[in-house]
């Protein structure tokens, strides 16, 4: 659980739910928050605060501890929503409802239900993992030096190749792809997006765009860069647009892949650039954070595996067949 989350209306909060003057007098941390406010969490409420009963559901209580920690769960912004007093009753209702509903669920057994147990153990794995994390620096925390020291070792993937954007138009058979093409090299921008729609067979073909953006299929790097992978152009059209000689170009030939034909255009470029370290910064400071996060969440399992020594049946497991088709795939056929 986070223990940094800002409220800047936690005061209101706690002084409408708890019933409880002292808690007026709690120590609050009054750093200013990304909100422009105060900071206030669970971690500042004292036991006795923490245990004031707000509502009791049966034998179950719902404490001013767990209404807060119930806040500090929520994304930022949807703990705004929660700023006048009838939508913070409006919280502890649901949070009421949800208790009701799951005593009744677990009275019926639900609890019991394998997709069930399997949800509970994501949400306990999230929750020791979160815990192993503590203390982990966020990106903005990454220190300069080490930044600096990625970028240095790492400087040939911040080399941004050419990309070229594809224009194609896909038939079905060789005489026509050679056809379109005598049309296309003549092509205006607009005749071409019309020959698009006229005559390939492509999904997008008619798609509601301007004309002169038919037929777009998107950017692709040189072939062999693999940044540049484009999984709607077919690797025979990626090279074959390099091989353009300026923006606008149709290649002079038809492109063949797998059963269709294909007449292409090369579009538009982007030309290539060396991201700068101030450029670069912030993904690496976020490929940094996470490498650690990684690092610490595989050493608890490292740990884990060898605390509780795993075996697996591999005859067993190739028994497994998964059917790619929905169970309900045909029906009403």
């Amino acid at each position: 659980m986070s223990r940094k989350a800002p409220m800047a209306w936690a005061l209101a909060l706690l002084a409408s739910l708890s019933a409880c003057g002292s808690c007026n007098d709690m120590a609050l941390d009054q750093g200013t928050s990304a909100d422009g406010g105060a900071h206030a969490t669970s971690a500042q409420l004292t036991p006795e605060q923490s245990a004031k009963v707000l509502a009791r559901v049966g034998d179950v209580t719902i404490t001013l501890g767990d209404y807060v920690a119930a806040l500090e769960h929520m994304d930022q912004f949807d703990r705004l929503r929660y700023q006048s007093p009838e939508r913070r009753k409006e919280l502890l209702n649901e949070m009421i409802d949800v208790e009701l509903l799951a005593r009744e669920a677990t009275a019926k057994g639900y609890d019991k239900d394998p997709l069930a147990q399997q949800e509970l153990r994501a949400i306990l794995r999230d929750a020791l993992l979160n815990d192993a994390r503590k203390g982990l620096p966020s990106p903005a925390e990454i220190p300069d030096e080490d930044v600096r020291a990625f970028y240095e070792a790492h400087k040939a993937d911040y080399r941004d190749p050419e990309r070229r954007r594809v224009g194609a138009i896909v038939v079905k058979d060789e005489a026509t792809a050679k056809a379109v093409l005598e049309q296309a090299k003549r092509a205006t921008a607009t005749e071409w997006g019309q020959l698009v729609r006229d005559k390939s067979v492509d999904s997008q073909a008619k798609a509601n765009v301007p004309l002169d953006l038919a037929g777009d299929f998107g950017m692709v790097a040189p072939p062999g860069d693999s940044r540049g992978d484009n999984p709607r152009v077919p690797e025979e059209v990626r090279a074959a647009v390099f091989e353009a000689a300026k923006v606008g170009d149709v290649v002079d030939h038809v492109v063949k892949s797998g059963d269709l034909y294909y007449v292409v255009r090369f579009s538009q470029k982007s030309d290539p650039h060396e991201r700068s370290l101030a450029e670069a910064d912030r993904s690496i400071r976020v490929r940094l954070s996470q490498d650690k996060m990684r690092a610490r969440d595989d050493e608890a399992l490292k740990s884990l595996r060898a605390q509780f020594p795993v075996q697996i049946d591999e005859k067993a497991l190739e028994q497994v067949h998964v059917d790619a088709q929905p169970a309900d795939a045909g029906a009403g056929d």
